[in-house]
């Protein structure tokens, strides 16, 4: 398994997908860095993983991505405890559900500061050691909303836009360095944000379970040969 004894930053570590994906990666003999705002949620997941005894080793810090002073602590904090990132996985994310007529700025900003800028802040920072060691993953969770668009989702969705955009672009400029970039784009995931999904009119009970996509996420992107596939969308079976 390629994640052996590699050191992996999770953002959005907290609950949802981000999470799950945790769970999935604290099976793996791997060092495993945590961020989210939450930090009781966070100790409580580092404390549910410890009390497994699982063999990876687990640390963490909270850190608000859309505050870039945050963002330049969580980045040292890293560095002085793994010393640099072999896989980021940038999963943090925020779901505005508005009429674009009752937007403000400030939650515009929000959106894209959350969904947009911090991943390519953490990319750009820690893909130099990628470069050097000539091994590296980032993984970017994405959307279905990055192939569409929907009602009083407009602001969601053009970040999720954003995201796929930067990743297409990264994979093109990284891949020379053996550095895999991906965009793991699902349909409506059974999390605490899917639950605005359903208020839109979806059914909660036909969305993606998301213990799923973590484990398809570690298969999908630990092939490391010449294989790749840096564009993925993952759908339900029932789409309405």
């Amino acid at each position: 398994m390629f994640y052996e004894n590699k050191k992996i930053m999770i953002t959005g570590a907290s609950s949802g997908l981000g999470k799950e994906i945790v769970k999935q990666f604290a099976k793996i003999n791997c060092e495993i860095f945590l961020t989210a705002r939450n930090l009781d949620a966070l100790k409580k997941l580092h404390d549910e993983l410890k009390n497994a005894n699982l063999p990876s080793s687990v640390t963490y810090k909270s850190a608000d991505l859309t505050d870039t002073k945050e963002i330049e602590s969580l980045i040292e904090n890293v560095r002085n405890t793994l010393g640099h990132v072999d896989v980021l996985i940038n999963s943090a994310g925020v779901f505005p559900v508005s009429e674009i007529s009752n937007v403000t700025l400030a939650e515009f900003r929000h959106c894209f500061d959350l969904n947009v800028l911090a991943p390519f802040i953490l990319t750009q920072e820690f893909c130099s050691e990628m470069k050097q060691n000539r091994l590296g993953r980032i993984i970017n969770i994405g959307s279905s909303s990055a192939y569409g668009g929907a009602s009083k989702t407009s602001v969601y969705c053009a970040s999720k836009h954003a995201i796929l955009g930067l990743t297409r672009s990264l994979h093109k400029e990284l891949k020379e360095h053996n550095i895999r970039v991906f965009c793991i784009s699902p349909g409506s995931i059974q999390t605490p944000m899917g639950r605005k999904v359903e208020a839109l009119g979806q059914k909660y009970e036909t969305f993606i379970d998301p213990k799923e996509i973590a484990k398809y996420i570690i298969q999908t992107t630990s092939y490391n040969t010449q294989m790749i596939s840096e564009e993925i969308r993952l759908n339900r079976m029932e789409v309405q």
